[in-house]
């Protein structure tokens, strides 16, 4: 039986009842994944809880209260829209830094809020200039440096006329930090790479601070940089997926272990706990004769005589097509595969095996059940997706629930 927390009103409760399936976020899994995280970067390092993509998937509006609750006061965004739901979704005196776009409408927005936000060009560090003047508010500016990604940030002569402007205009533009990306810190064939970039960003901090600009943070560190490259962690950290309870990749997790220790338990071999669990429901089942093909198509015929139930998700929710007759979920603590065709809103189980199965029994697409687990690890590794993309394809419109 799913816990829903007494605080919830009866509107939500109607909607959660409602649909077909439920995304629980446990607040135990998050509290610990932010103490094992904290530990590593150290009690004076700012965790940023970086919440783009929905909270990767997690949504925003359920997990910014969550993790304020868990004691995050930093929180970082791609766009204006992001964080105009973040800075909707406090509870807390918290800040809230956008990593990306801000388009020119939300800009006098986020200065009169405190948003800060990157500046990775000097034309809009000159229109930032413009709005903080016409509200008589400084902007909360972080200075993006390119260091190798070629992607955005601020190097050369930009990043010199850049400093030009913020020294003369001290007054409405403050720069809260200086910071920079890593093309891609969780693999080690981007080793070399991520030392130039290291190299680079602090060769740049240091001519910056020696040309006599204020500076307040340095961050440079995701969440594989800062569990590789200890050097990475200064100020403030940006835990994306970690946080959330998964490593950026394999990799990442095996280099923790060899520098750490090995774990002596299976339950110390994964100190990041999943903070996601996807349940849905058993809504209706079959006996199905020998011979016969199950759903669309003939990608599927039953060897046996067997019983087929039917569960209200599809490739709509996220559960990827290519999981067709290859994946598998939790019914009553066992694996149940599914089988045929993936349906837009629905898809099929083989519980021929599960003699006490019922109408209205979870399904656990993502998670544990009883001893057993489905991890994004497997979906991803199926569908050829990697663990991001199925976290940020979940719809926002599956209700997400806070449970212990």
């Amino acid at each position: 039986m799913t816990y829903i927390s007494s605080t919830i009103s009866e509107k939500k409760r109607r909607e959660i009842s409602f649909h077909t399936s439920r995304i629980e976020l446990s607040q135990s899994a998050l509290k610990k994944n932010i103490k094992f995280l904290q530990k590593i970067i150290g009690p004076r390092t700012i965790f940023s809880s970086v919440i783009k993509g929905n909270a990767y998937g997690h949504n925003i509006r359920t997990f910014v209260p969550l993790a304020e609750q868990c004691g995050v006061r930093h929180f970082s965004v791609f766009s204006a829209y992001e964080a105009l739901i973040a800075h909707q979704s406090l509870t807390e005196d918290s800040h809230i830094m956008i990593m990306g776009d801000l388009c020119a409408s939300a800009l006098e927005w986020a200065i009169e809020n405190e948003v800060s936000f990157y500046i990775f060009t000097v034309e809009w560090l000159e229109k930032t200039l413009t709005a903080a003047r016409k509200i008589g508010r400084p902007a909360l500016i972080h200075l993006e440096l390119e260091t190798g990604m070629y992607r955005t940030g601020l190097a050369g002569r930009d990043l010199n006329r850049a400093v030009r402007i913020i020294k003369a205009n001290a007054e409405y533009l403050k720069v809260e930090g200086i910071c920079t990306h890593y093309a891609g810190a969780e693999s080690i064939s981007n080793y070399v790479r991520v030392q130039e970039q290291i190299h680079k960003f602090k060769e740049t901090a240091l001519d910056l601070a020696r040309k006599g600009l204020k500076i307040k943070l340095w961050h440079t560190a995701c969440s594989a940089a800062a569990l590789r490259y200890p050097d990475t962690r200064m100020d403030l950290v940006r835990f994306g997926i970690a946080q959330y309870g998964f490593w950026p990749n394999k990799e990442t997790q095996m280099h923790y272990f060899m520098h750490n220790g090995t774990p002596r338990s299976k339950k110390q071999l994964d100190p990041l706990k999943r903070v996601m669990t996807w349940k849905s429901r058993i809504m209706n089942i079959k006996e199905v004769g020998k011979g016969e093909f199950i759903g669309y198509g003939t990608s599927y015929m039953t060897a046996r005589n067997q019983k087929i139930a039917s569960v209200p998700i599809g490739y709509f929710h996220g559960f990827a097509r290519q999981l067709s007759n290859r994946g598998y979920v939790l019914v009553r603590g066992r694996r149940a595969q599914v089988v045929g065709i993936v349906n837009m809103n629905m898809m099929m189980i083989d519980v021929t095996d599960f003699p006490e199965v019922n109408i209205g029994d979870d399904v656990v697409i993502i998670g544990s059940q009883k001893k057993q687990q489905i991890t994004v690890g497997s979906f991803s590794d199926l569908a050829q997706f990697l663990n991001y993309e199925i976290l940020v394809r979940l719809p926002e419109e599956i209700p997400r629930i806070v449970v212990p």
